[in-house]
């Protein structure tokens, strides 16, 4: 049986988070949901009622995630073998049929584990009014990767709409083209992209590793876009982490305060990147300002 904290020691930690809770208090915090915590049902529900409580406290989380070692599970179950070019799907329309029925499903399971722990989620696809516009994607010369697409646009107005009415909006990676065509995209991508749009307090990239390791082969807490920028162009990122280390890079260099490449399997990875001072990842922050801690510190003590 565990042993249950102190009540000296739930104080301290209570009062240790006041300062992030004031600050983040209003705040728009988009979280790329993925990777093992997606897999494991204890961390799936554990990452819910996270999003929950943030919710709860006057924070405005929003949802994306993604669903790709599951629908390449029910692929290889029905017989298919995914294919990918470049780290992403080759997509026909066969296989788009399959990841939506996928990630609706995900996201409805999403959906109602933030509900039942006092959230009040509504699951989004970028159909759903249009607001993720997409085309396809296009990689030098066109590839065949068929209904994969790149982000046109993002149209929060809907977004906003729900933040306003203390909804959790939970997004699943589905893009619409100007003739209708449906396009899967890049979860990673699409996280960003709303970021940017909504002008994010934070951008929280969830995945199965640490952090960014720098050249000294350890985990580096915090780095400015340059230096995640040269880790990407001189190979130091792994081939899993550039699509995350890419979009974190843009996203705080057009206006999102922070981007977090944190280790989703760390129980309550969410919490402790949010609500306090150590946190569980990497910070990618932007090139300009005063240091990031020091700018942290003026800005939750001002």
């Amino acid at each position: 049986m565990l042993a249950m904290p102190s009540p000296a020691l739930t104080a301290r930690v209570l009062s240790e988070a006041m300062p992030y809770l004031r600050a983040y208090r209003g705040k728009a915090i988009v979280v790329r949901f993925g990777g093992r915590a997606m897999e494991d049902p204890q961390l799936k529900a554990a990452f819910a009622r996270d999003v929950a409580l943030l919710r709860l406290v006057g924070m405005k989380p929003i949802v994306v995630h993604g669903g790709g070692w599951r629908i390449d599970e029910l692929m290889r179950t029905m017989g298919i073998t995914p294919t990918r070019h470049r780290g992403r799907r080759v997509t026909d329309a066969a296989t788009l049929n399959l990841i939506e029925m996928v990630l609706d499903e995900l996201n409805q399971e999403l959906t109602g584990l933030v509900n039942a722990h006092g959230g009040r989620a509504v699951g989004l696809n970028g159909q759903d009014g249009r607001f993720i516009r997409a085309r396809p994607l296009i990689d030098g010369q066109e590839v065949a990767t068929g209904f994969v697409g790149d982000i046109a646009g993002v149209d929060v107005e809907l977004v906003n709409l729900l933040l306003s009415r203390n909804f959790v909006p939970v997004v699943l990676p589905i893009g619409v083209g100007d003739d209708g065509t449906a396009f899967h995209l890049s979860s990673d991508q699409l996280a960003g992209a709303i970021a940017r749009a909504l002008g994010a307090e934070k951008l929280i990239l969830m995945t199965n590793v640490a952090g960014i390791t720098g050249r000294n082969g350890r985990i580096a807490y915090i780095v400015t876009a340059s230096e995640a920028q040269s880790l990407l162009d001189d190979g130091f990122i792994p081939e899993p982490l550039t699509a995350r280390v890419g979009a974190a890079v843009r996203a705080v260099r057009e206006g999102v305060r922070s981007v977090h490449i944190i280790d989703g399997g760390v129980p309550s990875a969410l919490m402790l990147e949010v609500l306090t001072a150590d946190g569980v990842g990497t910070a990618v922050r932007s090139d300009a300002g005063p240091h990031f801690l020091e700018d942290s510190r003026a800005y939750l003590m001002g």
